[in-house]
């Protein structure tokens, strides 16, 4: 079975449609389930990978896009949530939340609602990559159109 069949790939793929007709998803040959592997499959900067980061405040959920070659800091979402409790949501939960697993967690098409906030270091690149759905499956986008897509606030969130 393509992994372009795939029930998460198909809702990643499906928002895409619905927000640029033009824009599309890409099984690759090799994983991207690391931003480098990502990187290395695409022949591009590990920074215009956008790795796409659940994090856990408190009781709710806050997906961050960071680009390939930058850490999210937890500190920074404490100042801005004005929060304590803040940290990675763990594999269970990242399920739970996107639909996706790790290494597969895309930008858009989540089951639920979720606060996005975005790096702003990715519009250095005029191309980013983000996954679609599965470690395998990606899709390329600019800067401009994935804060549109995600409805992602510009937040100063890496180290």
């Amino acid at each position: 079975m393509s992994l372009l069949n795939k029930e998460a790939v198909k809702r990643a793929a499906k928002k895409l449609k619905e927000f640029d007709e033009n824009l599309f998803v890409v099984e690759l040959e090799n994983s991207a389930k690391t931003a480098l592997d990502a990187a290395n499959s695409l022949n591009c900067d590990v920074g215009a990978i956008v790795k796409s980061l659940l994090i856990k405040v408190q009781t709710k959920y806050l997906l961050c896009l960071v680009a390939g070659d930058k850490r999210c800091s937890l500190n920074k979402l404490k100042n801005i949530k004005n929060e304590k409790n803040v940290k990675m949501a763990s594999p269970a939960e990242v399920k739970s939340q996107t639909g996706y697993t790790i290494g597969g967690v895309s930008p858009i098409g989540h089951i639920n609602e979720i606060e996005i906030f975005i790096d702003n270091s990715l519009s250095r690149f005029s191309e980013i990559y983000a996954a679609a759905g599965h470690p395998n499956v990606i899709f390329k986008i600019n800067f401009k159109s994935l804060k549109q897509i995600t409805n992602a606030e510009i937040k100063e969130i890496t180290e």
